[in-house]
């Protein structure tokens, strides 16, 4: 007969998880199920058993040399659908279960846990109970529907070049469990959080994060398949508020951020920190004629102003991009709530460069400019991206993951040369672009398989493109239904292009090296 959990055991466990607030609590045979083994379920139960904890690892698929691993340190590896709840997890019966992202909070383990009165942690808020094995860093939390990893990237950058021991980690692709765990230390973790783990965080209580600062960049619709509503959404990325110690820089141009703001429950002191495309009022950032400038951390911000760097300066390294603008005021107003001095981040953004994927030039040949944003994997990071354009044959498609993009195609028609659709989910972006361009050529891309994806895309964008045009591959959707992920995607567009322009171009079209993770 399987094990059931009695309401006294219940009690029992929520007191003692109450107790376990640092590495040098007592875990020792802490009953822990994990589900799923990626680099965060990985990351969790290798920390755990380190710690001594009894863990058993669920997960539908394992590569074997992760399964071997898991074995050598000691933990119990279930392979299984996932689809109920297995017997082994009834009869282990956990006293915690820890939910790699991703996994649907009404996933048949997580309801069990639900109706056993099991609790459950995401990763991050194990991490946060046992940030002291080395040092117990300073976290900076970043979030928004889009721009994390760049702001990410770039305040972990900022903070470096003043001598700070900084690292990014998290939904980055980096777990930050490995970075508490570093023997060397950090000063600051920055701390890139995506929906599904800001959803397992509490906001009071042993587990509760208290950052020195945090953001959610922006806020558009999203995920809705996996949150089910765009509240829900929304109430997730409000979390990154919570219990912050020092600056809650919102967006100026995003009400639903400032509002977010308004209503969470920070430390004494903390302030608000506006950013912004526009003027600058006191306690902002924000940009006047051309100058990016800071009006919230110097002692004369009703009168006066600092100087950060200019968008000339920004368009010579290629990172004069509104949206990208926007992503550097944010991540400075993170480095200057930690001190960083305003001619330490001017001079540490001479040398920062986007990641592969990002807004990023691959070829120019005969007037017209190739853009690989496949990183743009919702309509919002989409528009971004277009807006930095005036005229646009647009790669198109995917997943959209519930989203309609009807407004996206609606509020461009305007900069669109040609459309040319790829993807799983064609049906309703085909209509939109009949609806609002009829006029406009439109292509669809219906490959047998994904080698012939993008050489299809491209040789369609090439026989329509003219000079001074742009062809701009900004899916506003997910990638999984043609490629491994948005990387794969993207590094397809530079192999197509290469091999369609030959020696033609004149920029680098070589392939960039992949990022770690989706971001």
């Amino acid at each position: 007969m399987a094990a059931t959990v009695t309401q006294a055991e219940s009690a029992s466990a929520r007191g003692r998880l109450d107790t376990l607030t640092s590495w040098n609590a007592d875990w020792r045979n802490l009953r822990v199920a994990v589900l799923g083994v990626g680099v965060t379920g990985f990351a969790v139960a290798d920390t755990l058993t380190e710690l001594g904890a009894q863990v058993l690892v669920l997960a539908p698929e394992v590569d074997d040399d992760r399964a071997r691993i898991l074995e050598v340190i000691g933990a119990t590896l279930v392979r299984h659908p996932l689809d109920a709840v297995p017997t082994e997890l009834e009869g282990f019966a956990p006293e915690l279960v820890v939910a790699s992202p991703g996994f649907h909070p009404d996933h048949p383990v997580l309801d069990w846990a639900a109706a056993n009165s099991v609790e459950v942690w995401g990763d991050i808020e194990l991490a946060w109970r046992v940030r002291d094995k080395v040092n117990a860093a300073e976290w900076i939390l970043v979030t928004g529907t889009n721009g994390k990893t760049t702001t990410v990237q770039l305040t972990a950058t900022l903070l470096a070049a003043h001598g700070v021991r900084a690292a990014p980690c998290g939904n980055i692709g980096v777990p930050v469990l490995d970075a508490v765990r570093d023997p060397g230390g950090f000063d600051v973790l920055v701390v890139e959080l995506s929906s599904y783990q800001l959803h397992h965080l509490r906001t009071a209580g042993p587990g509760a994060l208290h950052p020195w600062a945090s953001v959610c960049l922006n806020l558009a619709d999203d995920h809705l398949d996996w949150h089910g509503s765009a509240e829900a959404y929304r109430a997730a990325k409000a979390t990154v508020y919570a219990n912050t110690k020092v600056a809650c820089v919102y967006n100026r141009a995003d009400e639903a951020t400032m509002r977010m703001v308004e209503d969470a429950e920070v430390e004494e002191g903390a302030r608000a920190i506006g950013f912004g495309l526009d003027v600058p009022g006191p306690s902002d950032l924000g940009v006047v004629d051309g100058i990016l400038c800071d009006r919230a951390f110097l002692d004369e911000r009703r009168t006066s102003a600092l100087e950060i760097t200019t968008v000339d300066e920004l368009a010579r390294r290629g990172l004069a991009a509104p949206h990208v603008v926007a992503n550097i005021l944010a991540a400075s107003a993170l480095a200057r709530s930690y001190g960083v001095p305003v001619g330490v981040i001017h001079d540490a953004l001479d040398t920062f460069r986007l990641d592969a994927h990002r807004i990023e030039t691959v070829a120019e040949a005969g007037g017209i400019r190739w853009i690989d944003d496949s990183k743009a994997t919702n309509p919002h990071a989409a528009e971004a991206s277009l807006r930095a354009f005036d005229r646009v044959v647009w790669i198109v498609g995917g997943l959209l993951k519930g989203v309609d993009a009807d407004a996206l195609v609606a509020a461009h028609v305007a900069r669109l040369r040609a459309a040319i659709v790829i993807g799983a989910d064609r049906a309703a972006l085909v209509e939109a672009f009949r609806r609002h361009a009829p006029d406009l050529p439109l292509f669809e891309v219906i490959a047998a398989d994904t080698e012939t994806v993008m050489p299809e895309a491209v040789a369609l964008a090439a026989g329509i493109a003219e000079a001074g045009d742009s062809v701009l591959l900004a899916p506003a959707a997910a990638s999984m239904d043609q490629f491994t992920d948005y990387a794969d995607r993207g590094r397809r567009f530079h192999e197509a292009v290469r091999a369609r322009l030959g020696g033609e171009a004149d920029g680098d079209t070589t392939a960039p090296p992949e990022p770690s993770g989706e971001g």
